[in-house]
């Protein structure tokens, strides 16, 4: 597929719009920029800019290719990874949220040094960075490269360097501030790019512009992909098991993704209050309310136009060569781009908070000045992003390469969900039975996948969970101590205020009318 003149007018628009943007952001006052002003933009992010960042973070080339085509072979049923991720957005941001800024918490390692002791903390970093690099950096780097490489004439290792260069040329200079305020283009790009290729993809099914038409022939033709909920005669049910979506695993993916994500959860605490943190939370919560719109229905769209194509992650790029006209293309293209671009500066800008503040700043240099911490942090961006960009390309020589990611990163998470909720809201939990509680993480979910035949991906994480919890409990009762005060819990922490509560009441009953509906 090849874009038009207009079409490559309006990509390159967006370009120069997000680069004047993310570097107009930083440098408008033109002050020197400190470390406090790079990792976390100076505690100045009102609502709109982190419920449009987290947004933008959240949403990549994974949603646009990988749950179109889920919605291709599924159907709505994986709508509920967004729709549940609604509501975790809620929890963490009126239980998690207030103790994290309560306590002057910025990277999640340093709350784990804070709550247990510097083993986690260091441990813990090094792992988040070795995954951000080898596992979150690269495969976006792959999966979107691998998606573009048909536009503007450009091979995959040509596009893994435009990717690069776009989420670099802004992120490692002006840290997080710059990448939060793109977010807010770049989330504009998204939904509405997204929403071009709904609106083309209906149009073609209802041969009308009239969308509620393209809708209900939608569902008259594949009602079966409308099932949210599916039961075990459904050849998909070992990626949704039924009610266990609702009730298991899915909310330890919940919990791990939205409160323990360093990448995801660095807006919030780079809010001016607690108040704009949450406030911006519920944006984002109600904006996942809509991202089915973009990333699932298009899928069910190519299932019901009888897509040519061979597996189910080429409808999106199917839907965009065939339905979408000259202008539009470019428009749905730059939000393809916008997504991938969001997420690979906001995975920089996070590796680079970890290692500096984790990693450099308590072992390599305890006196760091504030200039040298900014230096490093720039360097580090850098440096993810180029051995992000070197292991890009291997990724196209494993079979089954996002397969296994997907099934590793499940395994540890039951064991991280465990070790940050029961060091925010048990006091007892002690630093030996989080540690072991870490340890045990893979082999309990190696076990679970030997034991028990064809146990499906989200129910392993859940069971896995609930053993690793067990474990942590039992340990940290053996072993005593004193009970943990570092972590300051007031009384009234968890008040929210009015549109907060207003919103959450809102997004809640819309989720329960889906829910009713599309059981």
């Amino acid at each position: 597929m090849r874009l038009s003149s207009i079409d490559i007018i309006v990509f390159i628009s967006y370009f120069i719009l997000i680069l004047l943007v993310g570097f107009g952001a930083v440098f408008i006052n033109k002050k020197k920029q400190s470390s406090k002003d790079y990792f976390f933009a100076g505690n100045t992010l009102p609502w709109w800019v982190i419920g449009s960042s987290v947004i933008a973070a959240n949403i990549s080339a994974e949603q646009f290719i990988g749950m179109t085509g889920s919605g291709y072979a599924i159907g709505l049923g994986i709508a509920t990874y967004e729709w549940l991720g609604a509501i975790g957005l809620l929890i963490v941001a009126k239980y998690f949220l207030p103790i994290y800024l309560k306590n002057g918490i910025y990277t999640m390692p340093g709350f784990l040094e804070k709550r247990y002791d510097s083993r986690l903390r260091v441990g813990l970093a090094v792992f988040w960075l070795l995954v951000y690099w080898f596992v979150n950096l690269s495969s976006v780097f792959y999966l979107g490269a691998l998606v573009l490489q048909g536009f503007l004439g450009l091979n995959l290792l040509q596009w893994i360097f435009v990717l690069a260069g776009l989420s670099g040329l802004y992120s490692v200079i002006g840290g997080l501030k710059a990448v939060a305020y793109t977010d807010v283009i770049q989330v504009i790009f998204l939904i509405f790019g997204g929403l071009i290729t709904t609106f083309f993809a209906l149009k073609a099914i209802s041969n009308s512009t009239d969308i509620f038409l393209g809708l209900e022939m939608l569902f008259n033709h594949a009602p079966e992909k409308f099932d949210l909920i599916l039961d075990k005669t459904n050849p998909n049910y070992k990626y949704l098991p039924g009610i266990g979506v609702i009730l298991g695993g899915l909310w330890v993916a919940n919990i791990a993704y939205f409160g323990c994500n360093q990448y995801i959860i660095q807006r919030s605490l780079a809010a001016k209050n607690i108040g704009e943190a949450q406030k911006g939370m519920a944006l984002a919560a109600f904006l996942k309310l809509f991202i089915p719109l973009i990333v699932v229905l298009p899928g069910i769209a190519a299932f019901v136009l009888e897509a040519e194509i061979g597996k189910p992650d080429e409808a999106y790029p199917w839907l965009l060569n065939n339905f979408i006209p000259s202008g539009f293309k470019g428009l749905a293209f730059a939000a393809l781009v916008a997504a991938i671009v969001s997420s690979l500066s906001s995975m920089v800008t996070s590796a680079s908070t970890i290692f500096t503040f984790d990693i450099y700043k308590p072992i390599f240099n305890k006196t760091a000045t504030d200039s040298k911490l900014v230096v490093v942090g720039r360097i580090m961006s850098a440096v993810s992003l180029g051995i992000a960009v070197m292991v890009a390309p291997l990724l196209s020589s494993l079979d089954q390469a996002f397969q296994f990611i997907q099934d590793f990163t499940g395994m540890v998470t039951p064991g991280i969900v465990v070790v940050f909720l029961f060091g925010l809201f048990w006091k007892k939990a002690n630093s030996s039975g989080a540690l072991w509680a870490i340890i045990f993480t893979i082999p309990v979910s190696v076990l679970l996948d030997v034991m028990i035949e064809d146990l499906p991906f989200l129910d392993r994480m859940g069971i896995a969970f609930l053993i690793l919890s067990l474990i942590l409990v039992l340990i940290s009762i053996k072993k005593g101590g004193k009970e943990n005060n570092l972590i300051k819990i007031d009384e009234g922490i968890y008040k929210t205020n009015t549109i907060f509560n207003v919103s959450t009441i809102i997004i809640c009953a819309i989720l329960g009318v889906l829910y009713y509906t599309f059981w």
